[in-house]
């Protein structure tokens, strides 16, 4: 299948490790130029020529960098990037009790703030062209909260709400917006937590931790021009995790 990306630009937050190096690695191997965005300078650097792409360091959790990276990544590529992919590390597990202001400030900055501020400075390339897909990696904690996880719990599930509402200002435009909710994935953050197939497996119906290919391939379809139709969704890749719908 064509999934018409040849030519394209993107650019992918948190895409030195996990679940943004796999979505970053499909897209150039679909004949994309990507721009990773990572906070660590020499490992992105190095993902980067590993991958076939270019480096952006850059720390979500700063104020303003949102806006600022699309920027830096539109000086890069020549042009505002075809494909925005939001995503960021999950914040820290805790109690509601035992989560302070500055926890709650810092996780809404880096996965709310970042996240609407690149939509903003993006979005306007992508009218002008009449094209553009804006995909954000979220959580099954957007649908289903998760036990310790307060913040992602919250935060995830208000910005399904402010991307269902942005998919239908510009679904006319040629822009899709989706949210793409991963479950447990063997990826650095998972073994961080001391998520394994030992521990989880036998309570996900497939009976294993996902791939961060698996999950990357459906990223990959919903930025294709095949994809053009497929808008304001909220689409997990969990294994069949989810109770709901």
């Amino acid at each position: 299948m064509d999934l018409q990306l040849t030519r394209k630009t993107a650019l992918v937050f948190g895409g030195s490790r996990g679940l943004g190096r796999a979505i970053a690695a499909d897209l150039v191997a679909e004949g994309v130029r990507v721009v990773i965005v990572a906070r660590d300078a020499a490992r992105v650097k190095r993902v980067a020529a590993e991958i076939g792409c270019l480096a952006l360091p850059g720390d979500l959790a700063t104020p303003g960098a949102g806006a600022a990276l699309v920027q830096t990544a539109t000086d890069l590529l020549g042009g505002g990037p075809d494909i925005l992919v939001t995503n960021s590390g999950g914040p820290p597990t805790g109690s509601f009790a035992a989560t302070n202001t500055a926890a709650w400030q810092t996780g809404f900055q880096a996965l709310w703030l970042a996240a609407v501020e690149s939509m903003q400075a993006a979005l306007p390339a992508m009218q002008a062209k009449g094209w553009g897909r804006i995909l954000a990696v979220t959580s099954i904690a957007a649908k289903e909260p998760q036990p310790g996880l307060v913040i992602s719990n919250a935060l995830r599930a208000g910005l399904l709400g402010m991307l269902n509402t942005l998919s239908r200002e510009v679904a006319g435009q040629g822009i899709t917006v989706n949210a793409l909710l991963p479950g447990y994935t063997n990826t650095d953050r998972m073994a961080e937590l001391g998520v394994d197939n030992a521990t989880m497996g036998p309570k996900i119906p497939a009976g294993r931790l996902g791939e961060p290919a698996e999950f990357a391939a459906l990223a990959t379809f919903l930025a294709s021009g095949r994809a053009s139709y497929i808008t304001g969704q909220a689409i997990a890749v969990d294994g069949g995790l989810l109770h709901g719908i």
